[in-house]
């Protein structure tokens, strides 16, 4: 998962190794960041974007992502 924030608005990607898109997909992933940051995002099961616009909220949501993919791992 990488963000970067310019200005207000929140830019997202998520890459996933063919081999874990089984358990974990990307789109899965960028869009679970990305609702926290009130936005949405797509993309194949191994790379996604997205993109938001609280970036205030970034912090919390990318905190969230270790727990988010243990559970499905």
């Amino acid at each position: 998962m990488l963000a970067a924030v310019d200005g207000d608005k929140v830019q997202l990607a998520a890459g996933v190794t063919k081999a874990e898109t089984a358990k974990v997909k990307a789109g899965e992933l960028v869009n679970f960041v990305a609702q926290q940051v009130g936005g949405k995002g797509g993309g194949k099961p191994d790379m996604a974007m997205a993109g938001g616009t609280d970036a205030s909220a970034l912090p919390a949501a990318l905190a969230a992502v270790q727990a988010w993919v243990a559970e499905r791992a």
